[in-house]
């Protein structure tokens, strides 16, 4: 087959284009730039050119044409305008959700067109069709799983989709990466945000929203105990970082009009239970509403699954009860849905 393969620099990616390379397929290999250059000037240690440098080195090796695409327009205008607009309004964005719905498997399709049977990535995912659908699957490695920042892919998008090391563990990626040979195989994985790379988000934010000084505020009490340097830093369930006494202190609210944050030291008690959220806007993968409303549910990436309920008060609205209290719920984050090893789809908590 005919397949663009997407490089991202990192060993994932890599050993998928190796995996396909060794079935005999067809492959170009693309790497998708989305920094504008007034932004590479103060984020500095940005990896993007040694992630280059190691996507020229493996496409050198197999024999794989490498083409760069700019997309940086695209990106800002479609993932980075959305979480500054997010944090503005005191929301947490996902912005690795809309970097995967808008860019990745939206704006480059739209580039590629059809000359290509399918796009492969290194996101460790699975798919299978079922009755005429296709399925979106957790990957093998639990720890490792990306189908939480893939939920908002429709069937059209999925249908053009192959994720070659979607049923590996990450340590046979590894062993894979050794196998081969590959000059990034011992590259140490990326910690920070997907649009981030290895740059710090509240860096990200000083720069594009700056500073501005507010108070920190009791919530039971309603005093004053302490300063902040903008609301924007901090999100719902925080707890690190807030520089207070007598704590643990949790965030518990924000109030992006006055500026100003709201914590606990009572985050746990019985009354505050917080295991009832409001979801909108829903992508279901299969195109329909779930049978079952008793399903299974992550409110953040990670391997946390929560049994629920889903009670819809239209199609595009619902209350979602947990089985347990999570003390982290933010708005803007995304519910993601889950019947067995199956993403269902997703819905923003508001």
């Amino acid at each position: 087959m005919k397949i663009a393969v997407l490089l991202s620099g990192g060993v994932d990616s890599s050993v998928a284009l190796s995996i396909l390379k060794d079935q005999g397929h067809d492959l170009t290999a693309f790497y998708i730039k989305i920094w504008l250059e007034d932004e590479l000037s103060y984020l500095g240690n940005c990896p993007w050119k040694e992630d280059l440098k190691y996507a020229k080195a493996v496409c050198k090796k197999f024999g794989v044409p490498l083409n760069i695409v700019s997309m940086q327009q695209e990106y800002w205008d479609k993932v980075v305008a959305y979480a500054l607009k997010e944090v503005k309004n005191g929301r947490t964005p996902s912005p690795d959700i809309f970097c995967n719905k808008y860019i990745k498997f939206g704006c480059f399709f739209e580039k590629i067109g059809d000359q290509f049977d399918y796009v492969a990535t290194g996101h460790y995912g699975q798919l299978e069709e079922n009755n005429g659908k296709i399925l979106l699957k957790k990957a093998a490695d639990s720890v490792k799983d990306q189908t939480y920042f893939l939920s908002h892919l429709n069937q059209k998008q999925l249908s053009c989709i192959l994720f070659p090391i979607g049923h590996f563990t990450k340590k046979q990626v590894r062993e894979l990466a050794e196998k081969y040979d590959l000059p990034n195989k011992n590259r140490k994985d990326s910690q920070g945000i997907c649009f981030l790379g290895k740059i710090k988000f509240n860096d990200f934010i000083k720069h594009h929203l700056s500073v501005k000084k507010g108070e920190i505020i009791d919530y039971e009490s309603g005093k004053k105990v302490g300063e902040h340097d903008g609301f924007w830093y901090y999100t719902i369930g925080q707890r690190k970082g807030i520089g207070l006494s007598d704590g643990p202190w949790y965030v518990v609210e924000k109030n992006p009009e006055k500026n100003i944050v709201y914590v606990s030291n009572k985050y746990f008690t019985m009354d505050k239970k917080r295991d009832r959220l409001k979801v909108s806007n829903f992508n279901w993968i299969s195109c329909k509403i779930p049978q079952n409303l008793d399903i299974e549910v992550k409110v953040r990436h990670g391997e946390k699954l929560y049994k629920c309920h889903i009670d819809f008060l239209q199609d595009d609205l619902a209350i979602v009860k947990l089985n347990e209290r999570d003390q982290g719920l933010a708005p803007g984050q995304f519910a993601v849905f889950y019947e067995n090893d199956v993403c269902l789809g997703c819905g923003v908590i508001s």
